[in-house]
């Protein structure tokens, strides 16, 4: 059992949760997720089964989209709705829509974000939220982020609580927390603000409508029915592809560099194909020269 299962992951659950499932379910060990979503966040958690774990690294670095609600009014340790109230400052009038487009806007392209105090990043050989948990003092690093789309969907304000909600979406690299993205939106906007809801719509090229639940796995199997995997090459066309002849791949199948092709491709690793089917991943050689693997795939499971 070879392939990437397209989980929908429900809220409550870990991703480390959902692997330990998908073993149980599919009745076997060589399970990996493609990274970590929040217990609080449910959505798109690409699973690699069998063979297809070998390609995990190469789909963590894939683009995700979120739909995701920024409320202003207050903030919390924790950047999203289950922290501690750190602030609040009431949202005395509507913000317009127009304005908040604009807002929005400025965080388009190239973005450099603070890494949120809760959170596993390590500085100092310690993960932060352990600082966090400690009441430690740490200096926590920046990174530079890119956001390829931003778009606003709706508002709301609660005249009772004297909070406005700001409903959008986003296509973001990996290495993004939009928690934190929410509370630069309302910093600029002039309000603390936090995360109030999250969810993951797609993962690379894999959207909702191409996911399967764990309940909907149960109930195959209750049926005596196969639980569709994607093959490999599905999940992988974010990165550039090499048609090699049957020569070449056994050269490839035996680990064997290869000449720089012409076009040199544009991706850092990209993949070699025979007959339609992958093979290999390969990235160029540090002489510039040549081409070799990063991983094979053996062939019975790949063709």
């Amino acid at each position: 059992m070879d392939g990437v299962l397209p989980l929908w992951k429900n809220k409550g659950m870990t991703s480390h949760d959902c692997v330990f499932k998908v073993r149980k379910l599919l009745r076997t060990k060589k399970v990996g997720h493609t990274g970590t979503l929040d217990p609080e966040v449910e959505g798109v958690l690409p699973i690699c089964v069998g063979e297809a774990t070998k390609v995990v690294p190469y789909l963590t670095d894939t683009t995700k989209t979120y739909r995701a609600t920024v409320t202003l009014g207050f903030s919390t340790d924790t950047e999203d709705q289950t922290g501690a109230v750190t602030e609040r400052q009431h949202v005395e009038s509507v913000i317009e829509e127009d304005v908040i487009e604009d807002v929005l806007q400025r965080f388009h392209g190239e973005v450099t974000q603070q890494v949120p105090l809760y959170s596993a990043v390590k500085v100092r050989g310690k993960k932060l939220y352990e600082y966090a948990r400690a009441n430690e003092p740490v200096e926590r690093p920046f990174r530079q982020i890119l956001i390829h789309n931003i778009r606003f969907f709706a508002t709301t304000y609660d005249k009772v609580e004297k909070t406005q909600s700001i409903e959008f979406e986003v296509t973001c690299s990996k290495g993004t927390y939009v928690r934190t993205l929410c509370v630069d939106i309302g910093k600029q906007l002039g309000y603390p603000s936090h995360m109030s809801h999250l969810v993951r719509t797609a993962t690379g090229h894999l959207s909702e409508e191409d996911t399967i639940t764990l309940e909907q796995i149960a109930d195959l199997q209750d049926d005596g029915e196969v639980v569709p995997l994607l093959p490999i090459n599905k999940v992988l066309v974010h990165l550039d592809e090499l048609k090699v002849d049957e020569p070449t791949m056994q050269k490839v199948m035996n680990g064997q560099k290869l000449p720089l092709p012409n076009p040199i491709p544009t991706t850092a690793y990209f993949t070699i194909t025979f007959e339609d089917k992958i093979v290999a991943i390969y990235q160029i050689h540090d002489n510039k020269q040549e081409i070799k693997p990063a991983r094979v795939f053996r062939v019975k499971e790949s063709r």
